[in-house]
């Protein structure tokens, strides 16, 4: 069997699970979330702990397996705890701020870029080049933080752009670095 599988996932207090034929039904104090299970996977709850089963042992059932039950697990600890992505805006003038349920960017072009927050979403800015992307959903957090992150993504020979907290941009020597190494050496 699966490792990741076979793991039982514990449900805190305050999270109730359903579900309503193949749906799967996720409800706590951060929202709600729904998942469609595959006809061959079975999502049990046995007291405070889910189970994810197979009914057989063919390669596509297996590999749907873990899928299943890593993709509950996240379910249960975003609708309890939450998903966030942070994102650094570097460059002069580069900065973002709210309008509305639009997230407006200042990040080099002759306009402000307009990006609408999606549903089941906040954002906040602790500080004007700093995007802070809060939700339950994992994939829909990562999502809209790549979608930000695409406008304007960082430059490896200034480093600016809009990159992921903790990223680190590999910088790359401009021309004149190489340019005058290349003629001294050559002279």
């Amino acid at each position: 069997m699966s490792r990741i599988g076979r793991a039982p996932i514990p449900i805190p207090s305050g999270v109730k699970v359903a579900q309503d034929g193949p749906r799967l039904f996720i409800e706590g104090p951060k929202g709600k979330l729904s998942l469609a299970v595959p006809a061959t996977i079975s999502v049990s709850v046995d007291g405070q702990t889910l189970r994810v089963q197979r009914a057989g042992d063919e390669p596509p059932q297996r590999a749907l397996h873990g899928l299943t039950r890593a993709l509950v697990a996240n379910m249960v600890h975003g609708v309890s705890t939450g998903f966030s992505k942070e994102l650094e805006i570097v460059g002069v003038g580069y900065r973002a701020q709210l309008q509305g349920k639009q997230l407006s960017l200042q990040v080099g072009f002759s306009h402000p870029v307009a990006v609408p927050i999606p549903e089941g979403l906040t954002v906040e800015l602790p500080k004007p080049t700093s995007v802070l992307v809060k939700g339950s959903d994992k994939h829909l957090v990562g999502q809209f933080a790549a979608t930000i992150r695409r406008i304007a993504p960082p430059e490896p020979y200034k480093g600016k752009g809009i990159k992921y907290a903790g990223e680190v941009v590999r910088r790359k020597a401009g021309k004149a670095a190489t340019g005058a190494g290349a003629k001294a050496a050559a002279g």
